[in-house]
């Protein structure tokens, strides 16, 4: 006790040791404290093992004798030293009157019973009380030995039980006296440990001081990635969108121009293709009608030329590209805007918004150090802490007390394992000694009943039967000497162990002895409750044995157990406010300022105007896209090249039909080498210029939003850095306080429920009263006196049962003349044998 005070006492040197928060603080990550904990040998309960069963049943019995409730006011007195037995011996008698009952009968029992057995065998002697050895006749003689016998038989096994209930009693009591020193040693192991546990647990509590200012450091260390990390995460849902969008503006800008530029070459080359597509096709024309002058064409049928001439038309072209207009002018427009590198200012807004980390890490340096330097000073004062409390010394001392006890259990085990041989030894003769005697009965009842013959006469009876009787008497014999021993066994052991059993072990399973010695002003008179007397030096504080031990069962803490915060209140040791002032001040003091972003400067926001009104969405692409999407020629070249071979066909030989199949071979290389290779770009232009369209639809409009999400977020920028600034500052300072805040409310537990669990001491209580003196001695003691007594209480039936057994096997020096009914039909099988003869 004196050790946790001393702890407590020396944690007040430094008023900067620990804190008190109204709530318990979450766990931070990484700060995982747990004390070590002692491995116990002794076990918190015990199990006497299957003759515990039997235990209930003289529990019960000793409740039938002794029915009273615990008599508080007696053992009051007694502890006051105000008992006087001349004025309240009647309390007593009247508390242990079933007791004393059932000794008066035992005492009784001792006195009468050998002058008993001294009487009758002095009247055996003069042949009377059954000695002598003649058998009258009895009509019912048959079912009184057959009643005798069966009253011997059962008395016989009811003793043998209880013999027995003797032997498991007395080799329980011999085992667990040997288990003695192996408890002793288990509890005086386990309240070294707990000794040696609160060393360590104590520096270890102490020592998660280094491991929470390291977190600490590690915070401080990394303020680049936590102070500046959450700022940007406060800035970043306005600040990135608003640059990632005027990055895609400027990505779009170039690829527009790009799109431009391709589409005016694509354009350009498809206009000077379809330009030599139509003059080749023209060429074409104009030869076939100047052939179709031919007088061939005037022979019959006259049509076929006619056919020729009508379908030249379709050789004409279907597009004309050439009245589409140029794109210079958004080109020229785009190359003005491209003059400002909009991707370059985009660059800058998020180099300015990345650089926020490496802004706070060179504003907090000195900081920093001023927080390290204080933390720094803090461990110092745990460490002076540490050496001041000399946690190994005071160990030492409260060892030597568990030594002392040690030596003088071991000094006295031997002499009570020496007792315990003698009364092993004497209980165990004892249970021999009525063995003896129940054996005697079992023989003379076996002989007597196998050995028995009906037909014979009480003076020809045979030897079996004779030695059956014979055994009987000797256990009669023994049983006179023998009983009254037990008796004096059983009283003793009945008063003894009847009046632990009801006065200690009870009221200490149940708690009333802690009651009574919890009552005010009984230990001392000026005390109202001695253990807060004795331990706080206030004894009107409500501290009770019956709370302590239970708190001690529950593995709570000394200063908890003991309500220690009544003399050293651990709280006004461990105040937040009081422990962690220092840090907070310097955490307090930081002035993180930051310079005002600028996401996009003036040019940057002209350029995008500009670009706006470049008149890229302004270019009329459904003109282009109609025109581009025209076939290249009015008809397909291959079919009307067919057409016109067939019909050349039908011409007559000569310069008709030859100029005809000539340019039928020139349609067909227009077609394959103009229009098929021109086919894919001519598409390709097509959605080229459908993207361009796309991407140039509402481009005003996107350039407004862009420039009122810069506005928003400039602005935001401009009216909340500071306050984001200050805010996740004192997030990050409440963050490194939270660690030690965390540490002391885990100390203030440690120390009030974790340190010092005074568990050992109530098992080492309960091993000494309700292990040793009720399980292992009162309850086995009470189950021998328990059969013991029983089976010699059963000797005296037994003993009556037993001499009048013993006429009916024993054989007789005279006779009567029977007329019973065996003797009858005996006597008539003689008469009828001697007829015959």
């Amino acid at each position: 006790m004196a050790l946790l005070l001393s702890i407590l006492l020396l944690l007040g040197l430094c008023p900067r040791a620990a804190s008190q928060g109204p709530s318990s603080p979450g766990r931070p990550e990484g700060l995982d404290f747990e004390l070590p904990k002692a491995n116990y040998e002794t076990k918190d309960s015990y199990s006497p093992g299957p003759i515990g069963l039997l235990f209930p049943m003289v529990h019960l019995f000793l409740y039938v004798v002794q029915p009273n409730p615990f008599p508080e006011g007696i053992l009051r007195k007694i502890i006051q030293r105000k008992f006087d037995l001349s004025t309240d011996y009647e309390k007593v008698i009247h508390y242990e009157m079933g007791i004393l009952f059932c000794a008066a009968v035992g005492l009784l029992f001792i006195a009468v019973m050998p002058l008993v057995g001294l009487c009758f065998g002095v009247c055996r002697c003069r042949r009377k009380c059954g000695g002598e050895m003649h058998q009258r006749q009895r009509r019912n003689g048959a079912f009184l030995r057959k009643c005798y016998a069966a009253s011997l038989l059962a008395l016989c096994v009811l003793m043998s039980i209880g013999i027995l209930y003797g032997f498991a009693a007395n080799h329980h009591l011999r085992t667990h006296i040997g288990k003695t020193r192996e408890l002793a040693d288990s509890n005086f192991k386990d309240l070294r440990t707990l000794l040696n546990q609160i060393s360590s647990q104590v520096n270890y509590a102490l020592d998660q001081y280094t491991t929470t200012k390291e977190k600490a450091f590690s915070d401080l260390d990394n303020v680049k990635s936590l102070l500046g990390g959450r700022i940007q995460e406060q800035l970043r849902p306005k600040v990135i969108p608003v640059l990632d969008s005027v990055k895609a503006m400027a990505e779009e800008i170039v690829e527009t121009k790009g799109n431009l530029l391709k589409t005016s070459k694509s354009l350009g080359e498809a206009k000077k293709a379809t330009a030599k597509i139509n003059t080749d096709l023209q060429e074409v024309k104009k030869d076939l009608e100047q052939v179709l002058s031919d007088p061939v064409c005037s022979l019959p049928p006259q049509d076929k030329c006619e056919d020729i001439r009508a379908a030249l038309g379709q050789l004409d072209n279907s597009t004309n590209l050439a009245r589409l207009p140029p794109l210079n002018k958004p080109i020229e427009n785009i190359d003005k805007v491209l003059q400002t590198n909009l991707y370059s200012l985009a660059q800058e807004g998020y180099k300015s918004f990345n650089s926020i980390p490496e802004a706070m890490e060179k504003q907090t340096t000195d900081m920093v150090s001023d927080v390290k330097s204080t933390l720094n000073t803090f461990g110092s004062n745990i460490e002076t802490i540490k050496e001041e409390i000399a946690i190994e010394d005071m160990v030492s001392q409260y060892m030597k007390p568990i030594d002392s006890a040690e030596a003088y259990v071991r000094r006295r085990l031997p002499t009570l394992e020496e007792y315990d041989l003698y009364r092993w030894l004497g209980s165990l003769i004892v249970c021999c000694l009525l063995t003896l005697i129940i054996l005697f009965y079992y023989l003379g009842l076996v002989c007597g009943t196998f050995g028995y013959d009906p037909n014979a006469t009480p003076t020809r009876r045979g030897c079996v039967s004779n030695t059956g009787g014979i055994f009987l008497m000797v256990g009669v014999g023994i049983s006179f000497l023998v009983c009254w021993i037990v008796m004096i066994i059983v009283v003793f052991s009945f008063v003894v162990g009847g009046n632990v059993q009801k006065l200690v072990c009870e009221p200490y399973r149940n708690k009333e002895l802690f009651q009574i010695l919890d009552t005010p002003y009984l230990l001392n008179e000026n005390w109202k409750y001695y253990l807060s007397g004795m331990f706080l030096n206030k004894s009107d504080i409500n501290l009770t044995f019956e709370q302590v031990y239970s708190d001690c069962k529950h593995e709570r803490g000394i200063y908890a157990a003991l309500k220690v915060e009544n003399s050293y209140n651990v709280s006004d040791y461990l105040n937040v406010q009081k422990n962690t002032g220092n840090i907070s001040n310097s955490l307090e003091e930081w002035e993180v300022k930051l310079d005002n972003m600028v996401l996009l400067d003036d040019s940057g926001r002209r350029n995008l105007l500009d670009f706006s009104h470049s008149g890229v969405d302004k270019i009329d692409f459904n003109t282009y896209l109609t025109e581009i999407a025209k076939p290249l020629t009015k008809v397909n070249l291959l079919t009307f090249a067919d057409g016109l071979k067939a019909k050349a066909d039908k011409v007559p030989e000569g310069n008709l039909k030859k100029t005809m199949l000539t340019n039928v071979q020139k349609i067909k290389t227009i077609y394959h080498g103009q229009v098929l290779p021109l086919e894919s770009p001519m598409k390709a232009l097509h959605q080229r210029i459908q993207d361009l369209q796309h991407k140039s639809s509402g481009l005003v409009v996107k350039v407004k939003n862009i420039i009122a999400s810069l506005d928003s977020a400039q602005d935001f920028i401009k009216n909340n850095l500071s306050f984001v600034v200050v805010q996740e500052s004192k997030k990050y300072g409440n963050t490194i306080i939270g660690y030690f805040k965390y540490y002391l409310q885990w100390l203030k537990i440690a120390i009030t429920e974790k340190i010092a669990t005074c568990k050992p001491v109530a098992t080492a209580l309960d091993s000494t009263v309700d292990v040793f003196l009720c399980n292992y001695i009162v309850e086995p003691m009470n189950l021998f006196w328990f059969g013991m007594g029983k089976a010699t209480i059963l000797l005296l039936p037994a003993i009556i049962f037993a001499v009048k057994l013993a006429k009916y096997f024993r054989r007789m020096d005279s006779e009567d003349v029977y007329e019973d009914v065996e003797t009858i039909s005996m006597k008539k099988g003689q008469i009828e044998r001697h007829r015959i003869f």
